[in-house]
């Protein structure tokens, strides 16, 4: 049976007044925002009003990533604001993991779920060699999930080529949020290792993480809608 997955819109434009005519013109099932750096800081918190004007859910993508105390702080600071979904970047280690879990978990069913960046989708082995990273690409996502998920992190942020050995070793329960997803037809610009919506979801992806390819068509009503019908293919 295929894996529940929904679809996040990342909101990369440089101001909020484009969030409204952004999330009214994409057809109305879409419900999950993500909002990065870019809008984050132009703005801050008020970037999220908007969408919590519009009860719409809200994923942070701030990449969390620095000593232990100044991570928790931020996370509780960013639960107050009504957030689903944060990202910290599991290389900050098991003890700045452990803290922001920690931190999340005070807000109880309200707490917001946190994700650990494993391994941008915009970096591939070369890269990883010039960090001096001996692991491959799945080995250095496998022991990343592992240090997050015993920290208590609920997921991880990967790349759909690392998803199917994460679903395989961590279950149903593990919140694989994937970006990098391109229509066979679009441009991948700085993605290193993108995929189709149809082959995130067969991977078992949670969620799959959508700009550009929506903000920048021509019609981005069409475009989301194309990527709904894509993700429902392995349903047929």
């Amino acid at each position: 049976m295929t894996p529940s997955c929904d679809l996040i819109v990342a909101l990369d434009v440089p101001n909020s007044s484009a969030i409204g005519p952004i999330v009214d013109s994409l057809p109305e099932e879409l419900r999950f925002y993500k909002v990065g750096l870019e809008l984050f800081c132009a703005e801050g918190p008020a970037a999220l009003a908007p969408l919590v004007a519009r009860n719409a859910r809200v994923f942070l993508d701030l990449k969390l990533h620095d000593i232990p105390n100044t991570v928790a702080r931020a996370v509780r600071t960013a639960a107050r604001h009504q957030v689903d979904l944060i990202t910290v970047h599991a290389s900050g280690g098991r003890d700045m993991l452990q803290a922001a879990a920690n931190a999340a978990r005070e807000f109880g069913d309200q707490r917001p779920r946190l994700v650990a960046v494993t391994t941008l989708t915009s970096l591939d082995g070369k890269d990883l060699t010039d960090l001096g990273i001996q692991r491959d690409l799945k080995s250095q996502a496998l022991a990343l999930t592992t240090l997050a998920v015993e920290a208590g992190i609920d997921g991880v942020v990967t790349s759909v080529h690392e998803v199917r050995t994460l679903r395989e070793a961590f279950g149903s329960s593990l919140i694989l949020v994937t970006p990098g997803i391109r229509m066979p037809s679009d441009d991948l610009g700085d993605q290193k290792r993108a995929a189709t919506p149809e082959a995130a979801v067969r991977a078992g992806s949670t969620y799959l993480v959508v700009g550009r390819a929506i903000l920048a068509a021509d019609d981005p009503h069409a475009a989301a809608r194309r990527i709904l019908a894509d993700m429902k293919g392995p349903m047929i």
